[in-house]
C-alpha cells in the first residue's frame, strides 16, 4: 500500500516491506508480514514499536509468518483525534487487525504493554490462540505493589509529561535502562523517531500510567488467564530487566502448567539485547510442541 510514511525507516536497518491496514474506524494500522507457515503475532510495548523484532524476524521468517503491528501512536501508526492510548483501545485494535488480516492458530509473542494487550484479546477470543511466547511482562493488576506504584506516579504524572514533552525524556529514559547492551546510535535513533515532534509524546508518559489506572482492565486480563492456561508458553526472560524480574516470571509458571523458561544475559527489550538467541530458541520449542 502506497502510504507516506511518517519518518524514514532506512532498509538496510528494517528491510520488511511496509504495510497498512484499514481497521475501520479511523485507523490505518501500520504492520510487517514477513514469511509463510505457522502465525507469530508479535506485539510490542511503550515506548518500542515493530522495529524492536526485526532481529527476529529476520531469523524466523525462514519457518514461521511473522506479523508485527504498531499500536496507534506508536512506530508508524498514527493515532486518531481523541485516542486515549490506554491498553484497552490497544487490544480492541489489535482484536480488530487479527480479525482483518483473518489470522487464526496464533502464537502470540508479547512484552512489556504487549502481554496485558495480547493476552487481554487472547482471554476474549481464545479459538484464536494456539501458544504464548512470554516475555519481561504481566497480566494483572499492580496496586499495591508499591515499586509500579512509585513508577507509575512517576513516569506517568507531571513529572513524567514534562520530561516528555521537553526532551523526549520517558522514551530516552527506557531506551537506557531497559537495554543490557548499548545500540548504535543509528538503532537508537529508531527507536526514539517516533516520537521527534513534541506532539507525540504525551503516549509515552500515558502508558506508565495506566500501570494503576488501569487496574480494572488488568483484573479482566487476569480473569482471563483461565480461558487460556492450558496453552504451552515459551517464557525468554530477561534477567536483568528494571521493571518485570523473577515475581513475575514464576508467577507465569506457576499460572501456565506447560511452560518452558529460557533466562536471557538481557534487559526489559530482551528482543534487542538477545533476539537472535530467542528466536533460534522460540523456533526450535514451536517445532517440539508440533
Amino acid at each position: 500500500m502506497d502510504t507516506q510514511l511518517k519518518f524514514d525507516v532506512p532498509h538496510h536497518l528494517y528491510p520488511f516491506e511496509h504495510r497498512f491496514a484499514d481497521l475501520g474506524n479511523g485507523i490505518e494500522m501500520h504492520y510487517v508480514d514477513e514469511g509463510e507457515g505457522e502465525t507469530l503475532l508479535m506485539l510490542h510495548g511503550n515506548p518500542s514499536w515493530s522495529f524492536l523484532y526485526r532481529k527476529m524476524i529476520l531469523r524466523l521468517r525462514e519457518n514461521f509468518r511473522c506479523v508485527a503491528p504498531d499500536y496507534p501512536g506508536f512506530g508508524l501508526t498514527e493515532a486518531p483525534p481523541g485516542y486515549g492510548f490506554t491498553p484497552g483501545e490497544h487490544s480492541e485494535n489489535i482484536e480488530r487487525f487479527v480479525d482483518k488480516l483473518g489470522l487464526r492458530d496464533v502464537t502470540f509473542v508479547v512484552q512489556d504493554w504487549g502481554g496485558p494487550v495480547g493476552l487481554g484479546l487472547a482471554g476474549r477470543r481464545p479459538e484464536l490462540a494456539k501458544r504464548f511466547v512470554i516475555g519481561n511482562t504481566w497480566a494483572w493488576p499492580l496496586v499495591g505493589q508499591r515499586r509500579f506504584e512509585v513508577f507509575s506516579w512517576l513516569m506517568g504524572g507531571p513529572i513524567g509529561r514534562t520530561m516528555a514533552y521537553l526532551f523526549n525524556g520517558v522514551a530516552r529514559f527506557f531506551f537506557k535502562e531497559g537495554l543490557a547492551h548499548r545500540p548504535e546510535k543509528e538503532i537508537l535513533g529508531m527507536y526514539l523517531a517516533p516520537f521527534r515532534r513534541r506532539v507525540d509524546r504525551k503516549q509515552t508518559s500515558i502508558s506508565p500510567r495506566q500501570l494503576i489506572k488501569a487496574a480494572d482492565y488488568l483484573g479482566v486480563v487476569e480473569k482471563g488467564l483461565e480461558q487460556i492456561k492450558d496453552r504451552p508458553i515459551f517464557l525468554p526472560w530477561g534477567v536483568k530487566d528494571f521493571a518485570f524480574q523473577e515475581p513475575e516470571r514464576q508467577r507465569f509458571e506457576e499460572t501456565f502448567p506447560d511452560h518452558k523458561t529460557l533466562l536471557l544475559d538481557a534487559s526489559h527489550f530482551w528482543q534487542e539485547d538477545a533476539g537472535e538467541e530467542a528466536a533460534d530458541a522460540i523456533g526450535e520449542w514451536i517445532t517440539q510442541h508440533d
